[in-house]
C-alpha cells in the first residue's frame, strides 16, 4: 500500500450528516441554539465520523465537511473581495427521475481578492486534533477555477479589476496564502475540488459559456495555469491532489462526458500529485484519456458511486481498475468514491450504513488489488 497520499484506498472528502448535526443546525438557524452550541455539536459529529474512517480501514480521514452547508461557497465567501450579490445562481441537475435545481446567492467580484487568514484553519486544526496515529488528515477545499466559473467576467466589478489579469494574479496570490498558511499548521494532504474541469468536457457547457462571452474553448488552460501558480511554492511535505466531477447534488448531476476535451493538457500539465475522477458510470467516458497521465502522478478511480447505496461487486471493480491499467500502469492507480457522499448538507440517497459499506468495499478491493 502507498505510504504518501492519494492512498490505495482513499475518499473525495464529504460524508453523510447525521440527524443530530442536521438538527442543531436548524436549531441555530432559528436561534435556539447559540453559534457555540452548534460547533460543539459539530465537534462530537467530527470525532464519531473520524471514527467510523478508522474503522473502515482508510489511511486517511476528513470532518466530513459537517461544518459546511455546500463543499464551495462556505469557503469562496470567506476570501477579501467577493461578497453575496443580490441575484441568484441556479444550476440545473438531472438524475433518472428527471430534473431539479440547486440554488445560490450569486457572487460578485467587489474588491481586490485577498486572504485575511487560513480558511477553515480551526477547523482543519480541530480534525487534525482527534485522527488517530498513523492516519493522515485531509482538507478539502475548492479551486481557485471556481471562483470564477459560476460568473465568469460578468460577476467581476470593471472598477476593481479593468485588467482581468490582475484578477487572475491576486486570486492566486491569495489561494497560495492559503496553501502557506494550511502546510503551517501541519496539513500534509489538501484536495482542490474542480468540478468546472469536468463541466468543461460537455458541449453544452461550453456553448452555456461562449453565450456569456467567454472563451469555452480555452478556458481550461487558463485554470490550469492558475491552480498552478497556487501551489507552485507548497512545502514537499504537502501533497496536493483535484477533484473533478460532473455535479453531485441530492443524487443528481449537471454535466456529462468523458475527459477527452481537457486531458492531454490536464495530466500533462496540472501540476498536483494525483487525480480523483470520477468514473462510476457510462456519463464518464472511457479510460482512454488516462494515456496523457505522466508517470510520477497518481490517478485515484472514482469507480463506487455515491449517487445511490446499491453496493458494488468487488469483482467488477477489480476488472474495471484492469481496463484502466491498459493506458496507465497499476501502480499509478488508486480506488475511490467517485464523489462526496454529501456536497452539500442535503446529502445523497443513500444511507449511513450503505456509505459505510462502500468505504469498507473499496478498502477491501485495494487491499486484494494492491497488496
Amino acid at each position: 500500500m502507498r505510504d504518501k497520499p492519494p492512498f490505495r484506498a482513499d475518499h473525495v472528502g464529504s460524508l453523510l450528516r447525521p440527524a443530530t448535526l442536521l438538527r442543531a443546525r436548524e436549531e441555530k438557524a432559528r436561534g435556539a441554539i447559540s453559534a457555540e452550541q452548534l460547533r460543539a455539536v459539530e465537534d462530537d459529529a467530527i470525532r464519531g465520523v473520524v471514527a467510523m474512517q478508522r474503522q473502515a480501514g482508510l489511511q486517511s480521514a476528513t470532518d466530513g465537511e459537517f461544518r459546511r452547508t455546500s463543499w464551495h461557497m462556505d469557503f469562496i465567501y470567506r476570501l477579501g473581495g467577493i461578497n453575496q450579490a443580490d441575484g441568484r445562481i441556479t444550476v440545473q441537475f438531472r438524475n433518472a427521475d428527471g430534473l431539479l435545481e440547486f440554488t445560490s446567492a450569486a457572487l460578485a467580484v467587489t474588491g481586490p481578492v485577498r486572504l485575511g487568514e487560513p480558511i477553515f484553519g480551526d477547523d482543519f486544526a480541530f480534525l487534525k486534533s482527534v485522527v488517530d496515529d498513523g492516519v493522515t488528515a485531509k482538507l478539502t477545499i475548492p479551486s481557485p477555477s471556481m471562483v470564477h466559473y459560476r460568473g465568469g467576467r460578468a460577476a467581476i466589478d470593471p472598477a476593481v479589476y479593468p485588467d482581468e489579469e490582475q484578477f487572475w494574479a491576486d486570486l492566486s496570490a491569495a489561494y497560495a496564502q492559503q496553501v502557506q498558511g494550511i502546510a503551517a499548521l501541519g496539513c500534509t494532504y489538501l484536495q482542490l475540488d474542480d468540478t468546472s474541469l469536468a463541466y468543461l468536457n460537455d458541449p453544452a457547457q461550453r456553448a452555456m459559456l461562449a453565450e456569456r462571452g467567454d472563451d469555452a474553448e480555452h478556458q481550461h488552460l487558463r485554470y490550469i495555469k492558475q491552480i498552478n501558480a497556487a501551489i507552485a511554492d507548497r512545502p514537499a511535505s504537502l501533497n496536493v491532489t483535484t477533484h473533478m466531477c460532473r455535479g453531485n447534488f441530492r443524487s443528481s448531476w449537471a454535466a456529462e462526458g468523458g475527459y477527452d476535451f481537457v486531458a492531454e493538457a490536464l495530466f500533462s500539465e496540472l501540476a498536483v500529485d494525483g487525480f480523483f475522477l470520477e468514473y462510476d458510470d457510462e456519463r464518464s467516458g472511457d479510460f482512454a484519456p488516462l494515456r496523457f497521465v505522466p508517470k510520477g502522478k497518481q490517478v485515484v478511480l472514482g469507480l463506487v458511486t455515491t449517487k445511490s447505496g446499491a453496493l458494488e461487486s468487488k469483482d467488477d471493480l477489480k476488472r474495471r481498475i484492469d481496463e484502466a491499467a491498459q493506458y496507465i500502469p497499476l501502480d499509478q492507480l488508486c480506488l475511490s468514491p467517485q464523489c462526496g457522499f454529501s456536497s452539500t448538507v442535503e446529502g445523497n440517497v443513500l444511507t449511513y450504513d450503505q456509505q459505510v459499506a462502500k468505504l469498507s468495499l473499496i478498502v477491501e478491493t485495494a487491499a486484494e488489488v494492491w497488496g
